[in-house]
C-alpha cells in the first residue's frame, strides 16, 4: 500500500484517534478525522454531549503520570502522581493544539455506516447525509461506552444507574441518607463505593461481587505501584510470580477484609486498583454481598439466601464491545471476543485498522500511539502486513500470551500486557518492513 495519492478515514477523535491523526501528519499521509462530539477527549470529556463518556466527576486515573505520557510530549511535571480526569483531558488538550491537529478534526460529524467496496476502499455515510469514499478506515471510537446490565428475574423499584452514567453522589439522584448496593468487581465498582459509602452521603453501602478479587495498591513502598518496569530478559512467567508475592505481601488476603476469598492468584483477571477501596471494606462502610440471585421490589435476593433492602443500585458491570457503523457479521464481536492481529487487522479486511481496541496494563492512554507506527508505516508503503494464515497462528499465539493466565471472562477478551505487547509490536514492523516488495 502507497501512501501517494490515497486518503484514509479516523474514526473518533479521542486519544487513540488523535494520535494517530499526529502519525499520518507525520508520514505525510492524507486523512479526514470525524468525531460525534463538539470536541477531543472521547471518554475522558466530562459530561460529554455525545452522551458517551463515562467520567464522573472525582474521578482520577488508576494509572500513573509515569506511565501514560505520549512519547513527544511529556506530561507536566507538577501533576499528582494519579491525575484527575480534568488534568489528563487539558493534557490531550494541549498535545492536539501543539501539534495543530485540531483543525484537521471535523466535529459534531457522525460516521453512521461504514462498508467495503472495490479494491478494498471504504464508503463511508456521514451524519450529515454525505458520502465519501476512502482508500482505508481507521476505527478509534473506543470500547467504554455500551454499557452492559445484566438481567436478573424479579424487579426493582428504586433508582438504578449504570456506572458509565453516575456523575456524582447528588445529581441526578441524591444518593444521601440512601440505602445503596453497588454490583461488580472492578476499578469503577472500588471507585464509586468508596466514595458513596462516606457517612455524610449513603446510609449504608452494599457491594455485590459474583466472585472474589484481588484489589491492588496504588502505592508499593511510597512509590506508584505501576511505575516499576520488569527487564526484558525476564520471563513473563516469572515477572508474574513475583508480582504476585509483592501483591499478598502488601495486601495480605481478602477475606481478612470481609471479602469472598478469590479463586485466582493475583494477575490471572483484569486488576482492580483503590488506594481506598480496602480501607472503607476493614471500617465497615461497605459491607460485602454475593452474587445476586433475584430483585425483589424493594431489594435484592442474594444466593446464600439472604435479602437486602436498598434504595439504589449502581451497575458496575462493564461494556460491550461495538462499531454501530457496521453491519458486516465479520465486523460484529460476540460476547466481547473480536481476535485480531496485533489487536489491530481482521484478516481479510488488510484496509481496515482498530485502535485502542484492547485492554492493556497499566494503561490505555498512550496504547494507540504506539499501534499508530505499524498503522501509518503501511499506509505509507513502508511495512507490508503477513498472509491471512500468517495472522491467524499469530493471534492464535498472541492470546495464549496475553490472556492464556486469566480466567474466562468478557473482560478478559482484550487483554494484554503492554511492555510485552509494545516490544511484540515493534518487532513485527521490521518484519513488515522486510516483507515490502523490493
Amino acid at each position: 500500500m502507497s501512501g501517494q495519492g490515497q486518503k484514509i478515514c479516523i474514526i473518533g477523535a479521542g486519544c487513540s484517534g488523535f494520535t494517530m491523526a499526529k502519525r499520518a501528519q507525520d508520514y505525510g499521509l492524507a486523512y479526514d478525522c470525524f468525531e460525534a462530539s463538539d470536541d477531543i477527549g472521547g471518554n475522558w470529556y466530562y459530561n460529554n454531549p455525545n452522551a458517551l463518556s463515562s467520567c464522573y466527576q472525582s474521578l482520577h486515573i488508576d494509572t500513573s503520570k509515569y506511565r501514560l505520557a505520549f512519547e513527544d510530549f511529556p506530561v507536566p511535571e507538577e501533576w499528582p502522581d494519579f491525575p484527575h480526569h480534568s488534568q489528563l483531558l487539558q493534557y490531550f488538550h494541549d498535545y492536539v493544539d501543539h501539534f495543530k491537529l485540531r483543525d484537521t478534526i471535523t466535529f459534531n460529524t457522525r460516521v453512521d455506516a461504514a462498508s467495503p467496496i472495490e479494491g478494498g476502499r471504504w464508503m463511508v455515510a456521514l451524519s450529515t447525509g454525505e458520502t465519501r469514499e476512502y482508500d482505508a478506515l481507521i476505527v478509534c471510537n473506543g470500547h467504554h461506552w455500551a454499557a452492559r446490565t445484566p438481567e436478573y428475574p424479579g424487579h426493582f423499584d428504586g433508582y438504578q444507574v449504570h456506572s458509565h452514567h453516575y456523575r456524582d453522589p447528588f445529581e441526578p439522584y441524591d444518593f444521601r441518607g440512601k440505602k445503596v448496593m453497588i454490583v461488580g468487581g472492578g476499578n469503577s465498582a472500588m471507585d464509586i463505593s468508596s466514595e458513596l459509602s462516606q457517612k455524610p452521603l449513603a446510609a449504608r453501602c452494599l457491594i455485590s461481587m459474583r466472585r472474589g478479587v484481588w484489589v491492588l495498591p496504588k502505592y508499593v513502598n511510597g512509590q506508584a505501584a505501576d511505575k516499576a518496569v520488569l527487564p526484558r530478559w525476564l520471563p513473563m512467567s516469572v515477572g508474574r510470580k513475583l508480582a504476585r508475592g509483592m501483591i499478598k505481601k502488601a495486601v495480605g488476603r481478602m477475606e481478612d477484609y470481609g471479602l469472598p476469598a478469590p479463586d485466582h492468584e493475583p494477575l490471572e483477571a483484569h486488576p482492580s486498583v483503590s488506594g481506598e477501596f480496602l480501607t472503607r471494606v476493614g471500617c465497615g462502610d461497605v459491607e460485602p454481598k454475593g452474587a445476586i440471585d433475584r430483585l425483589d421490589g424493594d431489594g435484592v435476593v442474594f444466593t446464600d439466601g439472604s435479602r437486602e433492602e436498598v434504595d439504589a443500585i449502581v451497575w458496575a458491570t462493564g461494556y460491550n464491545v461495538k462499531f454501530p457503523f457496521f453491519d458486516l457479521p465479520e465486523l460484529t464481536p460476540v460476547d466481547n471476543q473480536f481476535p485480531l492481529f496485533k489487536r489491530m487487522v481482521k484478516p481479510g479486511f488488510d484496509t481496515l485498522f482498530f485502535l485502542g481496541l484492547a485492554q492493556p496494563l497499566p494503561t490505555l492512554v498512550n496504547f494507540a500511539e504506539q499501534q499508530s507506527k505499524l498503522v501509518a508505516a503501511c499506509l505509507a508503503g513502508q511495512y507490508e502486513l503477513p498472509d491471512a494464515a500468517t495472522m491467524e497462528r499469530t493471534i492464535a499465539a498472541d492470546e495464549k500470551v496475553h490472556i492464556g493466565h486469566f480466567y474466562e471472562s468478557a473482560r478478559h477478551t482484550m487483554q494484554v500486557d503492554f511492555n510485552t505487547y509494545v516490544r511484540d509490536l515493534h518487532d513485527e514492523i521490521k518484519r513488515g518492513r522486510k516483507r515490502v516488495p523490493a
